[in-house]
Protein backbone atom coordinates (compact mmCIF):
# COMPACT_ATOMS: atom_id res chain seq x y z
CA UNK A 1 0.00 0.00 0.00
CA UNK A 2 1.12 3.17 -1.15
CA UNK A 3 1.19 6.53 1.07
CA UNK A 4 -1.86 9.10 0.86
CA UNK A 5 -0.57 11.48 -1.87
CA UNK A 6 -2.51 14.19 0.22
CA UNK A 7 -0.13 13.75 3.24
CA UNK A 8 1.64 17.17 4.32
CA UNK A 9 5.30 16.41 5.12
CA UNK A 10 5.95 14.89 8.47
CA UNK A 11 8.02 16.78 10.66
CA UNK A 12 10.10 14.52 12.68
CA UNK A 13 9.49 16.17 15.44
CA UNK A 14 12.04 15.68 17.92
CA UNK A 15 15.52 16.33 17.08
CA UNK A 16 18.16 18.52 18.16
CA UNK A 17 15.97 21.56 18.76
CA UNK A 18 13.80 19.46 21.56
CA UNK A 19 16.98 17.98 22.66
CA UNK A 20 18.16 20.90 23.22
CA UNK A 21 15.36 22.08 24.82
CA UNK A 22 14.76 19.13 27.30
CA UNK A 23 18.26 19.97 28.45
CA UNK A 24 17.32 23.58 29.03
CA UNK A 25 14.44 23.16 31.02
CA UNK A 26 16.02 19.95 32.63
CA UNK A 27 19.56 22.09 33.68
CA UNK A 28 16.73 24.18 35.27
CA UNK A 29 14.86 21.52 37.18
CA UNK A 30 11.90 22.36 35.99
CA UNK A 31 10.64 18.85 35.00
CA UNK A 32 8.05 18.11 37.59
CA UNK A 33 7.48 14.54 38.96
CA UNK A 34 8.71 14.02 35.98
CA UNK A 35 -26.48 10.18 3.53
CA UNK A 36 -28.46 9.54 6.46
CA UNK A 37 -28.63 12.51 8.78
CA UNK A 38 -27.99 13.15 12.22
CA UNK A 39 -30.67 10.92 14.48
CA UNK A 40 -33.57 12.58 15.82
CA UNK A 41 -33.37 15.37 18.66
CA UNK A 42 -33.20 14.85 21.65
CA UNK A 43 -34.62 16.86 24.37
CA UNK A 44 -33.07 17.75 27.78
CA UNK A 45 -35.40 17.48 31.25
CA UNK A 46 -36.14 21.99 30.53
CA UNK A 47 -37.19 21.11 27.18
CA UNK A 48 -34.88 22.41 25.34
CA UNK A 49 -34.80 20.30 21.87
CA UNK A 50 -30.65 19.34 21.08
CA UNK A 51 -28.87 17.66 18.46
CA UNK A 52 -26.62 15.19 18.49
CA UNK A 53 -23.49 15.14 16.52
CA UNK A 54 -19.38 14.97 16.48
CA UNK A 55 -17.27 17.51 17.33
CA UNK A 56 -13.84 17.62 15.80
CA UNK A 57 -10.73 19.13 17.78
CA UNK A 58 -8.36 20.78 15.04
CA UNK A 59 -5.21 20.75 17.24
CA UNK A 60 -2.79 23.28 14.96
CA UNK A 61 -6.23 25.62 13.96
CA UNK A 62 -7.14 26.03 17.76
CA UNK A 63 -10.85 25.02 16.09
CA UNK A 64 -13.88 22.67 16.54
CA UNK A 65 -15.28 21.78 13.66
CA UNK A 66 -19.05 20.41 14.39
CA UNK A 67 -20.28 17.79 12.10
CA UNK A 68 -23.04 15.69 11.41
CA UNK A 69 -22.63 11.84 13.84
CA UNK A 70 -23.96 10.16 11.02
CA UNK A 71 -24.00 9.40 7.21
CA UNK A 72 -22.59 11.74 4.98
CA UNK A 73 -20.93 13.92 8.31
CA UNK A 74 -21.70 16.85 6.54
CA UNK A 75 -20.16 20.06 8.23
CA UNK A 76 -22.60 22.25 10.72
CA UNK A 77 -20.55 25.01 12.29
CA UNK A 78 -16.94 25.77 13.55
CA UNK A 79 -16.26 26.95 17.23
CA UNK A 80 -13.29 28.92 17.86
CA UNK A 81 -11.47 27.31 21.22
CA UNK A 82 -8.71 30.02 21.57
CA UNK A 83 -10.84 33.43 21.75
CA UNK A 84 -8.80 34.05 24.65
CA UNK A 85 -5.62 33.53 22.29
CA UNK A 86 -3.94 36.71 22.59
CA UNK A 87 -4.72 36.87 26.76
CA UNK A 88 -3.02 33.58 27.52
CA UNK A 89 -0.08 34.34 25.05
CA UNK A 90 0.56 37.41 26.88
CA UNK A 91 0.65 35.27 30.18
CA UNK A 92 3.08 32.56 28.98
CA UNK A 93 5.44 34.93 27.37
CA UNK A 94 6.34 37.37 30.59
CA UNK A 95 7.06 34.18 32.09
CA UNK A 96 9.87 31.87 31.70
CA UNK A 97 9.20 29.17 32.51
CA UNK A 98 5.92 28.76 31.17
CA UNK A 99 7.52 29.82 28.07
CA UNK A 100 10.24 27.08 27.99
CA UNK A 101 7.27 24.37 27.94
CA UNK A 102 5.08 26.43 25.52
CA UNK A 103 8.16 26.01 23.33
CA UNK A 104 8.86 22.26 23.98
CA UNK A 105 4.89 21.36 22.85
CA UNK A 106 5.40 23.34 19.78
CA UNK A 107 8.82 21.37 19.20
CA UNK A 108 8.33 17.99 20.38
CA UNK A 109 4.20 16.84 20.33
CA UNK A 110 3.25 19.78 18.68
CA UNK A 111 5.35 18.58 15.62
CA UNK A 112 6.55 22.46 14.95
CA UNK A 113 3.32 23.76 15.77
CA UNK A 114 1.07 24.68 18.97
CA UNK A 115 -1.14 22.55 20.68
CA UNK A 116 -4.54 24.61 20.68
CA UNK A 117 -7.23 21.62 21.05
CA UNK A 118 -6.94 18.12 22.34
CA UNK A 119 -10.17 16.78 23.63
CA UNK A 120 -13.48 18.34 24.10
CA UNK A 121 -17.13 16.77 25.42
CA UNK A 122 -19.88 19.04 25.41
CA UNK A 123 -22.17 19.48 28.40
CA UNK A 124 -25.58 17.33 29.13
CA UNK A 125 -27.66 20.22 27.83
CA UNK A 126 -25.75 21.14 24.75
CA UNK A 127 -25.15 24.69 25.84
CA UNK A 128 -21.48 24.45 25.86
CA UNK A 129 -18.48 22.71 24.61
CA UNK A 130 -15.55 21.77 27.00
CA UNK A 131 -12.02 22.25 26.11
CA UNK A 132 -8.47 20.90 26.73
CA UNK A 133 -5.80 22.81 25.59
CA UNK A 134 -2.66 21.68 25.57
CA UNK A 135 -0.42 24.38 24.81
CA UNK A 136 -2.11 26.70 27.29
CA UNK A 137 -2.33 24.33 30.14
CA UNK A 138 -6.08 24.40 30.67
CA UNK A 139 -9.26 23.06 30.11
CA UNK A 140 -12.23 25.92 29.15
CA UNK A 141 -15.61 25.69 28.35
CA UNK A 142 -16.90 27.53 25.35
CA UNK A 143 -20.54 28.85 25.14
CA UNK A 144 -21.90 27.50 22.31
CA UNK A 145 -24.09 30.25 21.66
CA UNK A 146 -22.21 33.29 21.33
CA UNK A 147 -18.42 31.19 21.33
CA UNK A 148 -16.94 32.93 24.58
CA UNK A 149 -15.42 31.48 27.41
CA UNK A 150 -17.40 30.27 30.83
CA UNK A 151 -15.43 29.45 32.33
CA UNK A 152 -11.32 28.20 32.79
CA UNK A 153 -9.41 26.02 34.98
CA UNK A 154 -5.58 25.86 34.65
CA UNK A 155 -3.95 22.37 35.49
CA UNK A 156 -1.32 21.48 37.30
CA UNK A 157 1.95 21.79 35.58
CA UNK A 158 2.36 23.09 31.95
CA UNK A 159 -0.05 20.68 29.89
CA UNK A 160 -3.31 19.35 29.40
CA UNK A 161 -4.14 16.13 27.38
CA UNK A 162 -6.64 13.54 27.05
CA UNK A 163 -9.90 13.60 28.80
CA UNK A 164 -12.80 11.58 29.55
CA UNK A 165 -16.43 12.28 30.63
CA UNK A 166 -18.44 10.39 33.39
CA UNK A 167 -21.22 8.39 31.69
CA UNK A 168 -24.17 10.94 33.13
CA UNK A 169 -22.38 13.78 31.87
CA UNK A 170 -21.71 15.54 34.94
CA UNK A 171 -17.90 15.26 35.35
CA UNK A 172 -14.75 15.40 33.03
CA UNK A 173 -11.24 13.86 33.94
CA UNK A 174 -8.17 15.60 32.16
CA UNK A 175 -4.45 14.73 32.14
CA UNK A 176 -2.18 16.85 33.44
CA UNK A 177 0.91 15.97 31.90
CA UNK A 178 3.77 17.24 33.24
CA UNK A 179 2.56 17.13 36.96
CA UNK A 180 1.50 13.49 37.28
CA UNK A 181 -2.02 14.18 37.62
CA UNK A 182 -5.55 13.95 36.98
CA UNK A 183 -8.49 16.59 37.55
CA UNK A 184 -11.84 15.64 37.68
CA UNK A 185 -14.01 18.72 37.10
CA UNK A 186 -18.04 19.89 37.28
CA UNK A 187 -18.19 20.08 33.54
CA UNK A 188 -20.67 22.92 33.91
CA UNK A 189 -18.74 25.11 36.56
CA UNK A 190 -15.19 23.68 36.10
CA UNK A 191 -15.33 23.58 39.93
CA UNK A 192 -12.40 20.73 40.87
CA UNK A 193 -14.02 17.80 42.84
CA UNK A 194 -11.19 15.60 42.98
CA UNK A 195 -7.74 14.63 41.65
CA UNK A 196 -5.14 11.55 41.68
CA UNK A 197 -1.89 10.97 41.00
CA UNK A 198 -0.58 9.06 38.13
CA UNK A 199 2.35 7.35 36.35
CA UNK A 200 4.91 9.27 34.25
CA UNK A 201 2.98 11.43 32.02
CA UNK A 202 -0.88 10.68 32.26
CA UNK A 203 -2.44 10.17 29.03
CA UNK A 204 -5.83 8.36 28.34
CA UNK A 205 -8.74 8.31 30.72
CA UNK A 206 -11.72 5.92 30.73
CA UNK A 207 -14.26 5.91 32.87
CA UNK A 208 -15.21 2.39 33.86
CA UNK A 209 -17.85 -0.04 35.94
CA UNK A 210 -20.74 2.14 35.15
CA UNK A 211 -18.96 5.25 36.04
CA UNK A 212 -18.02 4.04 39.13
CA UNK A 213 -14.09 3.59 38.54
CA UNK A 214 -11.46 5.82 36.41
CA UNK A 215 -8.86 4.34 34.69
CA UNK A 216 -6.02 6.26 33.76
CA UNK A 217 -2.88 5.16 31.41
CA UNK A 218 0.20 7.05 32.08
CA UNK A 219 2.77 6.58 28.64
CA UNK A 220 6.36 7.68 30.01
CA UNK A 221 8.31 10.19 27.97
CA UNK A 222 7.63 9.69 24.32
CA UNK A 223 9.06 13.06 23.28
CA UNK A 224 13.14 12.47 22.98
CA UNK A 225 14.46 11.17 20.53
CA UNK A 226 16.21 7.69 22.95
CA UNK A 227 13.85 5.68 21.03
CA UNK A 228 16.18 2.10 20.47
CA UNK A 229 14.85 -0.77 22.72
CA UNK A 230 17.62 -0.82 25.29
CA UNK A 231 16.83 2.67 26.07
CA UNK A 232 13.41 1.86 27.24
CA UNK A 233 14.25 2.32 30.78
CA UNK A 234 14.75 5.83 30.05
CA UNK A 235 10.69 5.99 29.42
CA UNK A 236 9.70 6.25 33.01
CA UNK A 237 7.21 5.14 34.93
CA UNK A 238 4.02 3.45 32.97
CA UNK A 239 1.58 2.35 34.44
CA UNK A 240 -2.13 2.15 35.21
CA UNK A 241 -3.99 4.01 37.54
CA UNK A 242 -7.63 2.56 39.03
CA UNK A 243 -9.49 5.01 41.15
CA UNK A 244 -12.82 5.30 42.66
CA UNK A 245 -14.78 7.47 40.82
CA UNK A 246 -16.38 9.01 43.83
CA UNK A 247 -13.32 9.41 46.45
CA UNK A 248 -10.97 9.49 43.71
CA UNK A 249 -8.51 6.77 45.61
CA UNK A 250 -6.34 4.53 44.59
CA UNK A 251 -8.43 1.27 43.66
CA UNK A 252 -5.16 -0.82 41.89
CA UNK A 253 -2.02 -0.46 39.54
CA UNK A 254 -1.60 -2.30 37.24
CA UNK A 255 1.97 -2.73 35.56
CA UNK A 256 1.51 -4.03 31.97
CA UNK A 257 4.92 -4.64 32.11
CA UNK A 258 4.73 -7.84 34.43
CA UNK A 259 1.25 -8.79 32.20
CA UNK A 260 3.35 -8.23 28.94
CA UNK A 261 6.51 -10.30 30.06
CA UNK A 262 4.04 -13.05 31.39
CA UNK A 263 2.61 -13.35 28.34
CA UNK A 264 5.64 -13.64 26.50
CA UNK A 265 5.96 -10.29 24.72
CA UNK A 266 8.78 -8.52 26.92
CA UNK A 267 9.81 -7.56 23.78
CA UNK A 268 6.62 -4.86 23.41
CA UNK A 269 6.57 -1.36 25.46
CA UNK A 270 4.20 -1.13 27.90
CA UNK A 271 2.98 2.15 27.61
CA UNK A 272 -0.65 1.71 27.31
CA UNK A 273 -2.08 4.42 24.44
CA UNK A 274 -5.55 4.30 23.52
CA UNK A 275 -7.80 2.10 24.85
CA UNK A 276 -11.29 0.86 25.11
CA UNK A 277 -13.29 -1.33 26.76
CA UNK A 278 -15.91 -3.99 25.63
CA UNK A 279 -19.56 -3.09 25.98
CA UNK A 280 -19.65 -5.53 29.25
CA UNK A 281 -16.64 -4.39 30.45
CA UNK A 282 -14.90 -7.99 30.48
CA UNK A 283 -11.94 -7.11 27.82
CA UNK A 284 -9.51 -4.20 27.39
CA UNK A 285 -7.98 -3.17 23.83
CA UNK A 286 -5.17 -1.00 24.00
CA UNK A 287 -2.34 0.01 21.75
CA UNK A 288 1.15 0.33 23.38
CA UNK A 289 4.09 2.37 21.80
CA UNK A 290 6.20 1.48 18.99
CA UNK A 291 3.72 -0.97 17.90
CA UNK A 292 1.41 -2.03 14.63
CA UNK A 293 -1.16 -3.70 16.41
CA UNK A 294 -3.03 -4.42 19.73
CA UNK A 295 -3.20 -6.12 22.97
CA UNK A 296 -6.18 -7.98 24.77
CA UNK A 297 -6.16 -7.63 28.28
CA UNK A 298 -8.96 -9.91 30.21
CA UNK A 299 -10.15 -7.83 33.41
CA UNK A 300 -10.98 -10.25 35.90
CA UNK A 301 -8.40 -12.44 34.98
CA UNK A 302 -5.92 -9.81 35.19
CA UNK A 303 -3.73 -10.82 32.42
CA UNK A 304 -3.36 -10.51 28.44
CA UNK A 305 -4.84 -13.05 26.37
CA UNK A 306 -3.99 -12.04 22.80
CA UNK A 307 -1.55 -10.01 20.69
CA UNK A 308 -2.56 -9.30 17.19
CA UNK A 309 -0.05 -7.91 14.80
CA UNK A 310 -1.56 -5.91 12.30
CA UNK A 311 0.40 -5.05 8.69
CA UNK A 312 3.24 -2.41 8.02
CA UNK A 313 3.48 -0.45 5.31
CA UNK A 314 6.69 -0.72 3.40
CA UNK A 315 7.00 2.70 2.94
CA UNK A 316 7.01 3.61 6.88
CA UNK A 317 10.57 4.52 8.03
CA UNK A 318 11.60 1.89 10.30
CA UNK A 319 13.36 5.02 12.04
CA UNK A 320 11.29 5.09 15.53
CA UNK A 321 12.39 8.62 16.14
CA UNK A 322 10.38 9.59 12.61
CA UNK A 323 7.08 8.29 14.21
CA UNK A 324 5.30 10.61 16.58
CA UNK A 325 5.15 10.99 19.96
CA UNK A 326 6.25 7.06 19.87
CA UNK A 327 2.88 5.70 18.41
CA UNK A 328 2.78 3.69 15.63
CA UNK A 329 -0.70 2.95 15.84
CA UNK A 330 -2.59 5.41 17.66
CA UNK A 331 -6.75 5.05 17.18
CA UNK A 332 -9.35 2.14 18.61
CA UNK A 333 -12.52 2.17 19.63
CA UNK A 334 -15.30 -1.01 19.42
CA UNK A 335 -18.39 -1.11 17.64
CA UNK A 336 -21.35 -0.89 19.89
CA UNK A 337 -22.66 -4.71 19.09
CA UNK A 338 -19.02 -5.87 20.72
CA UNK A 339 -17.79 -8.08 17.76
CA UNK A 340 -15.54 -5.27 15.76
CA UNK A 341 -12.55 -3.40 16.56
CA UNK A 342 -11.50 -0.58 14.32
CA UNK A 343 -7.63 0.85 14.04
CA UNK A 344 -5.87 3.87 13.43
CA UNK A 345 -2.61 2.91 11.73
CA UNK A 346 -1.15 5.94 12.38
CA UNK A 347 2.29 5.69 10.65
CA UNK A 348 1.61 3.21 8.51
CA UNK A 349 -1.40 5.48 7.04
CA UNK A 350 -4.55 3.26 7.23
CA UNK A 351 -7.45 2.16 9.00
CA UNK A 352 -8.80 -1.24 9.52
CA UNK A 353 -12.04 -3.05 11.25
CA UNK A 354 -11.14 -6.17 12.81
CA UNK A 355 -13.43 -9.30 13.72
CA UNK A 356 -13.00 -9.07 17.88
CA UNK A 357 -13.56 -12.99 18.00
CA UNK A 358 -10.75 -13.90 15.31
CA UNK A 359 -8.49 -10.78 15.24
CA UNK A 360 -8.07 -10.63 11.60
CA UNK A 361 -8.41 -7.73 10.08
CA UNK A 362 -10.41 -6.19 7.18
CA UNK A 363 -9.98 -4.09 4.26
CA UNK A 364 -6.85 -1.92 4.55
CA UNK A 365 -8.31 1.43 4.07
CA UNK A 366 -5.48 4.27 3.04
CA UNK A 367 -5.87 7.25 5.53
CA UNK A 368 -3.25 9.84 6.25
CA UNK A 369 -1.82 9.67 9.36
CA UNK A 370 -5.03 8.49 11.26
CA UNK A 371 -5.13 10.23 14.59
CA UNK A 372 -8.14 8.54 16.10
CA UNK A 373 -11.08 6.18 15.84
CA UNK A 374 -14.51 6.74 17.43
CA UNK A 375 -17.95 5.27 16.75
CA UNK A 376 -20.84 7.08 14.59
CA UNK A 377 -24.02 8.15 16.14
CA UNK A 378 -25.72 5.38 14.58
CA UNK A 379 -23.33 2.66 15.51
CA UNK A 380 -22.64 1.66 12.12
CA UNK A 381 -19.44 2.85 11.50
CA UNK A 382 -16.29 3.86 12.72
CA UNK A 383 -15.08 7.33 12.82
CA UNK A 384 -11.27 8.60 12.24
CA UNK A 385 -9.41 11.71 12.18
CA UNK A 386 -6.69 11.69 9.29
CA UNK A 387 -4.66 14.34 10.26
CA UNK A 388 -2.35 13.88 7.55
CA UNK A 389 -5.11 14.92 5.26
CA UNK A 390 -7.13 17.36 7.62
CA UNK A 391 -10.65 15.43 6.87
CA UNK A 392 -12.51 12.82 8.88
CA UNK A 393 -13.82 9.61 7.38
CA UNK A 394 -16.45 7.49 8.06
CA UNK A 395 -15.68 3.38 7.74
CA UNK A 396 -18.52 1.21 7.82
CA UNK A 397 -18.19 -2.04 10.72
CA UNK A 398 -19.94 -4.38 8.37
CA UNK A 399 -17.95 -4.00 5.40
CA UNK A 400 -14.61 -2.30 6.32
CA UNK A 401 -15.03 0.19 3.59
CA UNK A 402 -15.04 3.91 3.61
CA UNK A 403 -18.46 5.60 3.62
CA UNK A 404 -18.15 9.14 3.81
CA UNK A 405 -15.53 12.06 3.94
CA UNK A 406 -15.42 15.58 5.10
CA UNK A 407 -13.09 17.95 4.69
CA UNK A 408 -12.08 19.94 8.50
CA UNK A 409 -9.44 21.99 10.02
CA UNK A 410 -5.35 22.11 10.81
CA UNK A 411 -4.61 18.55 11.93
CA UNK A 412 -7.77 16.79 13.41
CA UNK A 413 -7.33 14.75 16.15
CA UNK A 414 -10.28 13.55 18.95
CA UNK A 415 -13.21 13.33 17.07
CA UNK A 416 -16.48 13.53 19.99
CA UNK A 417 -20.07 12.65 20.41
CA UNK A 418 -21.88 15.05 21.78
CA UNK A 419 -24.88 17.61 21.18
CA UNK A 420 -26.04 20.79 20.05
CA UNK A 421 -29.33 22.91 20.25
CA UNK A 422 -31.32 21.93 17.11
CA UNK A 423 -30.98 24.23 15.14
CA UNK A 424 -27.31 25.39 15.98
CA UNK A 425 -25.04 26.48 12.98
CA UNK A 426 -22.30 27.82 15.18
CA UNK A 427 -21.77 31.00 17.55
CA UNK A 428 -23.04 34.29 17.29
CA UNK A 429 -20.87 36.09 18.75
CA UNK A 430 -16.55 36.43 19.13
Amino acid sequence: MSRTESRRPRNPGRFPYVRTLGGIVAALGLLAGGTATAGPASAEPNGAALREVMFVGNNWDGTADVIRSSGDLARIGRVNVIPDKEQRLTEIYLNPVKLAYFLGIRLGPGEGHDQFVDDMYSTPDGSSVVVSRPSFADVVSIDLATGRINWRFPVSGYRSDHMAVSPDGNRVAVSASTSNTVHVLDIRTGAQLGSFATGDKPHENLFADGGTRIWNMSIGEVNTALDAPWLDWTKGDRRITVVDAATYAPVKVIDMRERLDAFGRSDLSDAVRPAVFTPDGSRLYFQVSFFNGLVEYDVAADRVTRVKTLPKNPATSEDRTTWVNDSRHHGLSVSPAGDKLCVAGTMDDYATVVDRATLQEGPLVPAAKPYWATVSGDGRSCVISESGADQVTAIDFATGLRTATVAVGDHPQRVRLGHVPAGWTGPTGS
